[in-house]
C-alpha cells in the first residue's frame, strides 16, 4: 500500500493528466480565458485535491469514499470540458481521445477505491 498519496497510481495518472490539460489549454482562445480555460484547469486539478484530501481521511471509509467520488465528478467534469473544446475547435478530436482514455483509465481507478475503500484504509499500528 502508498504510505503517502502521491504514491498512489490514481494519483500520479491524475496529475499528469491535469499537466497536460494546463500545457493544452495555454492554446484557447484569449476568450475562453474565464470560461473554458479556467474551468478544464479547475477541474483537472480538482480531481488530484480530491484524492490527497480523501487518503489523508482513509480511515473514515464513508469520508474516504465520499472524496473519491468527488475526484470522480471532477473527472467527469473534465471530460466535459474537453468535450467542448474539441467541439469549439481548440483541440484536434485525436487528443481529444488520448485525453480521454487518460481520465477514463482515472475514473476506472477511483471506481476501484470507492468500491474497496478497505484496502485503502491504513494499518494499525499495534
Amino acid at each position: 500500500m502508498a504510505s503517502n498519496f502521491r504514491d498512489l497510481t490514481v494519483y500520479k495518472k491524475a496529475y499528469s493528466l491535469s499537466m497536460k490539460v494546463f500545457e493544452v489549454s495555454n492554446s484557447f482562445p484569449k476568450e475562453e480565458t474565464y470560461a473554458l480555460t479556467d474551468q478544464v484547469r479547475r477541474s483537472s486539478r480538482s480531481v488530484c485535491r480530491a484524492i490527497g484530501e480523501g487518503y489523508r481521511k482513509r480511515q473514515y471509509p464513508k469520508y474516504f469514499v465520499n472524496k473519491i467520488s468527488d475526484a470522480d465528478m471532477e473527472n467527469t467534469e473534465t471530460q466535459i470540458s474537453l468535450d467542448f473544446a474539441e467541439s469549439c475547435g481548440y483541440i484536434e478530436p485525436e487528443l481529444n481521445m488520448e485525453l480521454q482514455e487518460k481520465s477514463e483509465e482515472v475514473g476506472r481507478l477511483l471506481n476501484h477505491m470507492m468500491q474497496y475503500p478497505k484496502k485503502y484504509r491504513r494499518k494499525s499500528s499495534s
